[in-house]
């Protein structure tokens, strides 16, 4: 039975990621995928699933870099009106509707509730305007758009700072119930079962076309340090911020580049129980959000230029972030660096051509993608791009591959999107039929169905038969954060965790959500690292935790205060 294969998982049998990297030395691969960000993961789903034979690497953890570190928000580019970019718009907020159609358990409509201050460089009647114009462009798929006179404001948010302002309005676009990583990591899953070969922490340190007609690429294994070779007829760069980095390791000329934009945000207990997003102008003159996640609450962004794609955030960073939110909130005190319980800091990898130089107006430079192909050399760079047209990027890359040749015998296979309804309404009958609900925690945001139905989709099935063979299965191994020991043995199995903080950042938001001393002592997360890694468990948390990593026997009262739904949502 599933639950007993997945009980019985020995931490000395072959991993999947191994499996995989002996995998990768073997045959020729139709498309070699270098990047595990949103681009490289959709690329890979999509090319698998109609056929292709593909190998797909990341040189760290899928989706560790710009993919982790986003707002978690698939919007159909409002601010981009402003440049007059309805074209952009225009597509982007059908790719919001779609995703929306094909996710409705993950991706979510919410309200914007924009505040507007006397004297913008824009006024109130022309933005909220603009918004009805945004609800036309989007086919009207969401709720409309309305003007939000002051007293409506002080009534259905007294957090928010009056003063200076003359009203707002409201408007709809979308955000991700789970983390962005996760979201990334779907679409990997979903390439794996439709047969590629993809591997974390595998570099591909060079690549050459060969007199053969191929891609040899060397992989380097980064965790053993062991060296192989890896062939394809089409080399696929989908490094993200590095794109430009693996195209001068190769020789390769392009007409685009990227420059780069830095983006940081905050998190913090949550400052407002309503689920929507509070939208100011910040002092740059730029969109800043209060964004709801789960028991927290997610603040920024910055828009900084920056050279290189590494980047930290900055004592400068966090004031400003700080000052633009105690301007604009109503809090018994103002917010410091002491209420940061996590931060997020990454680069937008912008597309400019090389031939035309860049915007002078920094903040308007578009973020569209840009897919360019080298037909000779059969490789494919991809440039820019957002979380909210990813799909599309998908689709653009199968149509190119088979224009180089590729074929790909399933043309129509379904690539994306939860399971048919059929299948949610067999899983649901079985989980009532078992009363999987009555196992629900006290602290849990919502029915433990759904968000198993949620996290895993078609294979949520494997964990109502693993709870049927061992009740013990249901069984919450990490306190308050919500994971039963089936899900931590199935991510043992089919979620290619490595690290520590493959787990708690990307596979999951728990480490955006809880301060580290409150992960550290968490009940069970102990046994959850022998699950994931065997007899490497103890060194797999000194990694994470560094010089205090030291068990604590005695956690302190401070730890064990945090409020029962600390880790609630910290999917």
């Amino acid at each position: 039975m599933v639950g007993a294969m997945l009980s019985s998982r020995s931490p000395a049998a072959p991993s999947l990621r191994t499996t995989n990297v002996a995998r990768l030395q073997q045959g020729i691969h139709d498309v070699l995928v270098v990047g595990g960000g949103i681009n490289g993961a959709v690329a890979a789903a999509c090319l698998s699933a109609r056929g292709a034979r593909v190998a797909f690497v990341d040189r760290s953890d899928f989706a560790s870099f710009t993919s982790q570190q986003s707002s978690n928000l698939a919007w159909g580019g409002i601010k981009y009106m402003e440049s007059f970019e309805f074209a952009l718009v225009r597509k982007l907020c059908m790719s919001r509707n779609h995703l929306i159609r094909s996710y409705p358990s993950t991706v979510r409509e919410i309200r914007f509730y924009v505040m507007h201050e006397k004297g913008f460089r824009h006024g109130l009647w022309k933005l909220a305007l603009g918004t009805w114009f945004y609800w036309l462009i989007g086919n009207f798929f969401t709720k409309k758009p309305r003007l939000l006179p002051m007293r409506t404001i002080a009534k259905e948010e007294p957090i928010l700072e009056l003063k200076g302002s003359d009203g707002g309005f409201e408007y709809s676009d979308a955000y991700l119930h789970d983390n962005d990583a996760r979201f990334v990591w779907n679409f990997v899953r979903g390439a794996l079962d439709h047969g590629c070969i993809a591997a974390n922490y595998v570099e591909v340190s060079e690549a050459k076309r060969e007199s053969d007609g191929l891609w040899h690429a060397v992989g380097r294994d980064s965790l053993t340090g062991e060296t192989f070779p890896i062939r394809a007829k089409v080399l696929l760069n989908a490094c993200g911020p590095f794109v430009d980095a693996l195209n001068t390791k190769n020789g390769a000329k392009t007409d685009h580049k990227h420059v780069f934009s830095k983006g940081i945000h905050l998190i913090v207990n949550r400052l407002t129980p309503h689920q929507r997003v509070l939208t100011f102008f910040a002092d740059d003159g730029r969109l800043f959000f209060v964004i709801p996640m789960g028991p927290r609450t997610c603040i920024g962004t910055t828009d900084t230029r920056v050279d290189d794609p590494q980047t930290a955030v900055t004592a400068e960073d966090r004031r400003f972030v700080l000052e633009n939110i105690n301007k604009r909130l109503k809090l018994d005190k103002p917010l410091t660096e002491a209420d940061i319980i996590a931060e997020r800091c990454g680069v937008r990898p912008l597309a400019v051509s090389t031939k035309g130089g860049t915007s002078t107006d920094w903040m308007q430079m578009s973020r569209k993608h840009v897919v360019e192909v080298d037909e000779a050399k059969k490789q494919m760079s991809i440039f820019g791009g957002k979380l909210t047209d990813c799909l599309n990027v998908g689709e653009e890359v199968a149509a190119i591959v088979e224009k180089l040749g590729i074929s790909l015998p399933f043309p129509k296979a379904r690539w994306y999107g939860e399971p048919a309804d059929d299948v949610r309404d067999s899983f649901f009958h079985q989980a009532r039929l078992m009363d999987l609900d009555q196992r629900t925690s006290s602290t849990s945001s919502e029915p433990l169905s759904t968000r198993l139905w949620r996290r895993y989709g078609a294979q949520a099935f494997d964990l109502l038969e693993a709870i049927r063979a061992d009740p013990t299965s249901a069984d919450v191994l990490i306190e308050g954060a919500e994971y039963l020991r089936c899900e931590i043995e199935l991510a043992a199995r089919r979620e290619m965790i490595v690290k520590l903080d493959d787990f708690l950042r990307r596979r999951s938001k728990i480490a955006l959500v809880l301060r580290r001393d409150a992960i550290q002592n968490a009940p069970g997360l102990r046994e959850a690292c022998r699950l994931f890694f065997g007899s490497d468990a103890e060194a797999k948390i000194a990694e994470y935790f560094g010089d205090s990593a030291t068990p604590l026997r005695n956690p302190s009262p401070s730890v064990g205060s945090e409020s029962p739904s600390t880790f609630e949502a910290a999917s």
